[in-house]
C-alpha cells in the first residue's frame, strides 16, 4: 500500500467531486469570477457610453509593463501547475519548491504593477481624474489583492504536510490559476481593445 509520499493524483469519483482541490475553494472561485465578470461588463458598457474617454485614457497606460505582467502570471501558473504534478508524484521537495517560486514569480507581477501605478499617479492620472482611471484603479487594484492572496495561498500550501499535500496544492494552483484567468481577460479589456 503506497504511503503518502508516493500518493498519485486523488480518486474523487464525478460531478462536483471530481474537480480538483477543496470543493469551497471552487464555490469561491466561481464567486470571485462572478464579480469580475460584472465588473468586466460594466467596463464595456461605460466604454461604449464614453468611447473619448476610454480611448484617451488607455493611450496613457503602460501596454508594455501589462504584457510583462501577463507573461509573469503565466509563467507563475505554469510552475504551480508543475507543483501539482510533483505533488502527485510523491516528489513533495519539488511541489514545494514549485509554489515557492510561483509565489516569488507572483511578487514581481505586484513590483511591475507597483512601478506602473507609481508612473500614473505621478502623471496626475488619479481615481478620480475620469470614468477609465476609476475602473482602472478599481479593476487592477481588486486584482492585485488578488494576486497578494494567491501568493500567500501559495506560500501557505507549499508547507503542507504529505497527508493533505496534493489536495492543498491543487486547491492552491486553482485559485492561482483563476488569477491567471482574471489577468488574461482585463489586460486586453484594459489594455488593448478600442
Amino acid at each position: 500500500m503506497a504511503g503518502p509520499e508516493t500518493a498519485g493524483p486523488i480518486d474523487r469519483g464525478g460531478g462536483l467531486a471530481a474537480l480538483p482541490g477543496n470543493l469551497m475553494m471552487w464555490i469561491l472561485i466561481f464567486s470571485e469570477l462572478a464579480v469580475f465578470g460584472v465588473a468586466f461588463i460594466g467596463f464595456a458598457i461605460a466604454r461604449v457610453l464614453d468611447p473619448v474617454t476610454f480611448a484617451t485614457g488607455q493611450a496613457h497606460l503602460n501596454g508594455t509593463a501589462g504584457a510583462l505582467n501577463t507573461m509573469v502570471l503565466v509563467t507563475s501558473g505554469y510552475l504551480a501547475a508543475r507543483g501539482v504534478a510533483a505533488g502527485r508524484r510523491g516528489a513533495m521537495a519539488p511541489a514545494r519548491r514549485a509554489m515557492v517560486t510561483a509565489a516569488a514569480v507572483g511578487s514581481v507581477f505586484l513590483a511591475v504593477k507597483a512601478m506602473e501605478y507609481s508612473a500614473t499617479l505621478g502623471a496626475g492620472l488619479t481615481i478620480d481624474t475620469d470614468a477609465f482611471f476609476t475602473l482602472y484603479f478599481l479593476l487592477t487594484g481588486f486584482h492585485a489583492l488578488h494576486v497578494v492572496l494567491g501568493i500567500v495561498i501559495l506560500l501557505l500550501v507549499s508547507r503542507s504536510g504529505p497527508e493533505t499535500m496534493v489536495e492543498n496544492l491543487e486547491t492552491g494552483a486553482a485559485f492561482w490559476h483563476m488569477v491567471d484567468l482574471v489577468w488574461v481577460i482585463l489586460y486586453p479589456l484594459v489594455y488593448l481593445i478600442r
